[in-house]
């Protein structure tokens, strides 16, 4: 990209985060650049809505987010769901059928955008103390569209999961994973951080090739796929490496600011 871009999007954890999981001065700061130069920065994240309030305070809430990896926009300045595009209970009913019957010690949760309930086996990484997580029966995460499904699995990597599970489902739902354990995220089928980052570009009518992305893991390749510019932290998964158009410091170094920077001066 030898121009200066018109949309900055940006991936969170492990991407424009730091290792502590905030926003350090030097990259709100960054961000406060571009958004000055009146381009706007775009949150493109697998996180659901109610885990960004504390990123939203921490870049003053600006501007729009593309949540659960595609399938919610998540307006920053008011805290509302602008729109979703959910799994269908019915679609959410066979998925988890068929992971069941192949991956017999498979456990669901589902996320809802602003609530999450999971199967008592679901291992939750976080307080179970929390007033928008549930456990329930199985039959119970599917009775309502959820903007994602969730598979954990106690002895597969998140690779080897995802190819199971796509051997298994096809193309009948979107699948991929971003950490470095057994999880499995799946969204209806086609939505992608691309084709969120598309809908929020194009309120703006901004091409495609007016994006700069910056990402780290494999729900981030959609993404770079259709943005003009790709952008890896030198932390990122090997598959985005090998596909992104640059690579700049890791999150740990503020590597998106570093970037942007010699931008947006």
């Amino acid at each position: 990209m030898s121009t200066r871009p018109r949309l900055v999007a940006t991936d969170l954890d492990g991407t424009l985060l730091g290792s502590d999981g905030t926003v350090s001065p030097r990259t709100a700061q960054a961000v406060a650049r571009v958004e000055a130069a009146g381009v706007p920065v775009v949150i493109v994240t697998g996180r659901p809505p109610r885990w960004l309030a504390a990123v939203a305070e921490q870049l003053d809430h600006r501007g729009i987010a593309v949540c659960a990896n595609g399938a919610v926009i998540w307006d920053m300045r008011t805290g509302r769901i602008v729109e979703s595009d959910p799994l269908d209970p019915s679609v959410l009913a066979e998925v988890t059928s068929r992971l069941r019957a192949e991956l017999g010690e498979a456990s669901f949760a589902v996320e809802y955008g602003e609530s999450f309930t999971h199967e008592a086996a679901y291992p939750v990484r976080w307080a179970r103390a929390n007033p928008q997580v549930s456990v329930g029966e199985l039959a119970d995460l599917l009775d309502q569209p959820a903007v994602k499904l969730l598979v954990r699995h106690p002895s597969y990597g998140p690779d080897q999961l995802l190819a199971a599970a796509q051997a298994l489902l096809g193309d009948s739902v979107t699948m991929t994973h971003s950490s470095y354990d057994g999880l499995l995220e799946i969204s209806a089928a086609g939505v992608t951080k691309a084709t969120g980052l598309a809908r929020v570009a194009a309120s703006h009518d901004i091409e495609p090739e007016e994006v700069l992305a910056f990402g780290d893991m494999p729900n981030d390749l959609p993404m770079f796929a259709w943005a003009g510019r790709s952008v890896a932290v030198a932390n990122a998964h090997q598959a985005v490496l090998d596909v992104a158009d640059d690579v700049t410091g890791s999150n740990a170094e503020d590597g998106v600011a570093a970037y942007l920077e010699p931008l947006f001066p």
